[in-house]
């Protein structure tokens, strides 16, 4: 299938993959850092963004967005890039290194490093955002989107500083979530998900904000039990949706995790 996609830079190939309700628009506070020293293709997963949505038969799971990445992959020439992705997107990256498929995998607060019952709140606490932007009149979100307090008030679950948001990206962003039809059925696919499966050979960065709200961060020993060699960072200050709230830490991180030298510590 045809996905929406942004393409610029040079070097070695990065894909990014954005988060449930969210769209390749995400990553622009980080891309023209990346793109001094990678090619940065940043795109809309089906369902989402100006991507469409997966023909009826397919389901959202795992599976699915490894096979229709793969073939994202051979349409555009790229032989194991790169891949970084946010949420639902950072869950997706460890599937894919998982299978081989790409040459690091970088990981902001992934999906599916959860217990049930860390699953079962999360999940919910997303879907209470999405409910929120739903049901919210236009005009009051217009109103609220003009103030730090406001976007504090709007979204403040999902981002560590909002007060940095600019409002016509919030409101971009609301209406993107809302209109979203791989949303729900992406949610529906995550309540049977919990990241099992090893990963080797392939260099994998996981990096949780520490204001993330969403998504609690696992024990280490957890997430060093599936992935052994995995570099565990924390990023100060940063929400459950970093890029915004410190791109140049996100950036470093990003370019120190999919580079093919020993990575250097992260920017504080």
């Amino acid at each position: 299938m045809q996905l929406a996609y942004d393409r610029c830079g040079a070097g070695p190939p990065l894909v990014l993959l954005h988060g449930a309700g969210h769209r390749r628009q995400g990553w622009l506070p980080v891309r023209e850092r990346l793109a001094e020293h990678r090619e940065v293709i940043s795109l809309d997963l089906p369902g989402f963004g100006e991507s469409p949505p997966l023909p009826n038969h397919l389901s959202y799971g795992l599976d699915t967005a490894v096979v229709v990445l793969k073939e994202f992959f051979a349409d555009l020439g790229l032989d194991r890039p790169h891949v970084a992705g946010n949420s639902m997107g950072g869950l997706i990256s460890l599937e894919l290194a998982r299978y081989g498929m790409v040459s690091s995998a970088t990981a902001l607060s992934p999906a599916g490093l959860w217990s049930p019952m860390e699953r079962r709140v999360s999940l919910s606490m997303v879907r209470s955002v999405h409910r929120t932007a739903r049901y919210m009149p236009p005009k009051v979100a217009v109103r609220l989107s003009r103030s730090a307090a406001g976007r504090t008030l709007m979204c403040g679950v999902l981002f560590g500083r909002p007060d940095l948001l600019e409002p016509r990206v919030l409101l971009e962003d609301m209406r993107a979530m809302i209109d979203a039809v791989g949303f729900r059925p992406s949610l529906a696919a995550g309540e049977e998900i919990i990241f099992t499966g090893r990963v080797s050979d392939v260099p994998v960065t996981i990096a949780w904000g520490s204001r993330d709200l969403v998504f609690r961060r696992p024990r280490a020993a957890s997430v060093t039990r599936l992935i052994p060699h995995a570099r565990l960072l924390r990023l100060p200050g940063c929400g459950h949706v970093p890029m915004n709230d410190n791109p140049e830490l996100v950036a470093h991180v990003l370019l120190t995790g999919s580079d093919d030298e020993e990575p250097q510590p992260p920017l504080r």
